[in-house]
């Protein structure tokens, strides 16, 4: 069995957005599709914008509580991932599933370069480029889809 399909299976028995982000219904041949109500897409513009201010609030410095704000990035990394299987098990908007597969993977390298940082400019860089990246989760998301974006061809 693929690691994709194994990994598929997992993540749908642990969120049930996922299960109904699924269900939604087949997209019809060159319409444009905009997934930002659906529940699972939801909650991610939700979570990225909530971390995004969060990342924004701390002016440069690393705070003490950094383990838990990583925890909730990565979750956040998750339903990236949730959502890109969904996409492409769709078969449609193929630059937003592979965007959302590299969010989920830029993201563990962000907070990884925040904890890394071994003076004040280059944390500041690193925040930055973080807080960048959840802000480009949020408008992929919301932003509205084009005619042309639908071909559901591009490859992972």
């Amino acid at each position: 069995m693929s690691c994709g399909i194994v990994l598929a299976a997992a993540l749908l028995l642990s969120d049930p957005n996922v299960a109904l982000a699924a269900a939604e219904p087949a997209a019809v041949a060159g319409a444009p599709i905009s997934i930002a109500a659906e529940p699972l897409f939801a909650d991610i513009v939700s979570r990225a914008g909530a971390l995004k201010t969060v990342v924004d609030s701390w002016n440069g410095a690393l705070p003490p509580d950094f383990a838990a704000f990583r925890t909730r990035a990565e979750e956040l990394a998750a339903l990236d991932m949730q959502g890109h299987l969904i996409l492409k098990e769709r078969g449609t908007d193929g630059d937003l599933k592979c965007i959302l597969r590299g969010i989920s993977e830029d993201i563990s390298t962000k907070l990884t370069a925040v904890e890394a940082a071994d003076n004040d400019a280059s944390r500041a860089t690193a925040l930055s480029e973080l807080s960048y990246l959840l802000n480009d989760n949020v408008e992929v998301i919301t932003t509205p889809p084009h005619p042309d974006a639908q071909s559901g061809v591009a490859a992972d």
